[in-house]
């Protein structure tokens, strides 16, 4: 009689669990509210029989149980019950699956005034492409990806130099006008979804697929890979922005094409006008850019011109040193102010870069044998020798200060650096440096052997 009563228990709890759950769907930001419907259907079909199964199941325990002076009858058949049971799981397979297929109906039919966008994937960050002026998405191929030409746009198609490139994790989109988005992969599978959107796709590597819905509601949204895509999975996340039209033209006026981009991807800049420039930051990171420990500023010489200009950026923005426990950095921002515009940034990282580049002499104690096993996830980004790579946005950290990553990865874990919407890489970063000060110093000193 206990299992009876545990069956009872169970289908009760089950159902206040369901009711009382604070865990639903978050609220509806689109369109696709016949997908909402389809998934209450879905409940209601699979709840009727999971009552109805267990609550069977109770009442045959507790009226067949065993009695010495009753003897079982065998009843191979019963033609009424399995009519009935058939009847039955016709009509609830039937009703979970016909809403799906209206679904699916309609989202393959995408409406012809769609806005018409792509959402590019690659381990672990999104960027978007947007056409421009025509109207038209110019074509692509693996062949022409490198590091100039991260999109791998087709130089030779004209429909893609005014394309709208935006190589950050940031997707604005107008209210109430239906998108479509063509999803492509760079590497390896990926998944496009956004929770309130209700829609999700693979991006499948060697072809192209798609989503499409209309935003419904202003606000910020967050964009998920939902397909397991390697070992900093978890970080691949994004944001979109519902605008007003207005607001989303005014931002999309302020984005550059890629003809735009192909001007400036190779970071030219004047090191003659770059070294005047470079008198202020040499105060700190001396005349040699190797840094100095006592002042806490870093070595500079090494670094890529990419990585240079995005921090300086960060700074002069205050998508760095936001944070009043960021000290150092809040003395960047002043110090970047003196630099007026990109072109002298460029500048003075031309200047850097002339500099000759001598490795950082270790100062941090720790176990790099320990260290070598924690390095296996920060290789993922910054390689296996620490030298850093240009498509995943992430430093060299061989030869680097040791005391200044040290610094660095405390303040990701702590919430000091990478807490800013707009830092991509520092978002990532934060979900990565969840360790405690020995295993920072132990992945330190093995970052320490790659020089």
């Amino acid at each position: 009689m206990s299992i009876f009563i545990v069956l009872i228990l169970l289908t009760i709890g089950t159902l206040v669990f369901h009711f009382m759950s604070p865990w639903y769907f978050t609220p509806i930001a689109s369109n696709w509210t016949l997908i909402d419907t389809t998934v209450d259907i879905t409940f209601v079909v699979c709840g009727i029989i999971f009552i109805a199964v267990n609550l069977f199941l109770a009442w045959c325990i507790y009226k067949y149980h065993h009695k010495k002076v009753v003897t079982a009858d065998y009843e191979p058949e019963n033609k009424k019950l399995e009519s009935w049971l058939t009847i039955i799981t016709a009509i609830g397979v039937t009703a979970m699956l016909a809403p799906g297929l209206f679904v699916w109906a309609s989202f393959v039919e995408t409406p012809k005034e769609a806005y018409q966008i792509e959402a590019v994937g690659q381990q672990w960050q999104w960027s978007f492409r947007f056409p421009g002026k025509d109207g038209k998405l110019g074509t692509t191929g693996v062949q022409f990806i490198n590091t100039d030409n991260p999109f791998g746009m087709n130089t030779q198609d004209p429909n893609g130099n005014d394309d709208i490139v935006v190589n950050h994790n940031r997707l604005h989109l107008p209210i109430n006008k239906p998108v479509k988005v063509l999803l492509r992969s760079k590497d390896t599978l990926h998944n496009f979804t956004v929770p309130e959107f209700r829609v999700k796709m693979d991006l499948v590597p060697g072809m192209m697929t798609f989503l499409w819905f209309t935003p419904t509601k202003l606000g910020e949204y967050e964009i998920l890979c939902e397909e397991l895509c390697g070992i900093g999975h978890h970080a691949m996340r994004g944001r979109v922005i519902v605008q007003t039209e207005e607001d989303f033209q005014g931002w999309l006026a302020s984005q550059q094409t890629f003809a735009q981009t192909q001007k400036t991807t190779k970071l030219a800049g004047n090191a003659a006008r770059g070294e005047k420039l470079y008198a202020v930051c040499s105060s700190c990171h001396g005349a040699d850019g190797l840094g100095n420990t006592t002042l806490n500023s870093p070595k500079l010489t090494g670094l890529d011109g990419h990585y240079l200009l995005r921090q300086l950026v960060h700074f002069k923005k205050s998508i760095r040193g936001n944070s009043d426990e960021d000290i150092y950095g809040k003395q960047m921002i002043a110090m970047a102010a003196t630099l007026p515009d990109e072109n002298a940034m460029r500048d003075v990282i031309s200047y850097i870069q002339s500099l000759p580049n001598k490795p950082s002499k270790a100062t941090v104690a720790g176990d790099p044998s320990r260290g070598k096993k924690l390095f296996e996830t920060c290789s993922a980004c910054h390689g296996l020798d620490g030298r850093g790579k240009i498509s995943q946005h992430a430093p060299r950290l061989s030869g680097m200060n040791d005391d200044y990553l040290v610094r660095q990865i405390k303040n990701y874990r702590d919430g000091v650096r990478g807490t800013h919407p707009y830092d991509m890489q520092g978002a990532q970063m934060r979900l990565m440096s969840l360790m405690d000060d020995g295993r920072i110093n132990d992945l330190v000193a093995y970052i320490n052997t790659l020089q």
